[in-house]
Order: structure tokens, then sequence, then C-alpha cells
């Protein structure tokens, strides 16, 4: 991802918006596979804000270094991440509609 990191006011709205957003992907025991990254690169293409929720019983330091893999992967940005939920979000090719002030 770009070097542009999202400022605090960003990541509270994103996080505002994400609250009533259903999960959208699912990460169980498997981990990163390829389908995985695959349909997650498809749905932020189509919506920018995507929830994910961790059904593998990952354990917290699991879930944190699962979310870096994923930044590092995807290309984009965790807005947030609390419990087995975790928010991640990439601008659209003509930028961000969500974060448009």
């Amino acid at each position: 991802m770009d070097s542009l990191a999202l400022t605090g006011a960003q990541k509270t709205r994103l996080r505002g918006l994400g609250q009533t957003l259903a999960d959208s992907a699912f990460l169980g025991r498997d981990g990163l596979t390829p389908a995985f990254l695959a349909e997650l690169n498809r749905l932020l293409a189509a919506r920018e804000l995507v929830k994910l929720r961790f059904t593998g019983g990952q354990d917290r330091r699991e879930r944190a270094d699962l979310c870096d893999q994923i930044v590092a992967a995807a290309p984009c940005h965790c807005a947030g991440a609390v419990g087995h939920t975790a928010l991640f979000w990439r601008p659209g090719p003509e930028g961000s509609n969500l974060l448009s002030e």
C-alpha cells in the first residue's frame, strides 16, 4: 500500500461506518489462502470497506499478526480491530467515496 497512512479522524469515520456493516469475509483455520485473498481483493474493489470476522479460534496475538499479513498481501489499511472482527479499507481508483470531505 502507499506510504500515506490514515489519520485518527479518518480511522474513526471508517470504524463508525463499519459498525453498521455485516461481516463480509470470514477467516478460519486455513489462514490466508490465495482464495481468501482473491475474495478480499474483490470485496475491497467493490466496497472499499470490508468487515472481517476471525472464525478459526485464533488468539489475540495471532489475529494481530494476521491483520498485518493481510495489510501487506491485499494491499489495504486496517482501520481497526476489536475482538474477533477487523475492518480493512482500500480507496477506489478514483479515490475514496467514504472519506470525501
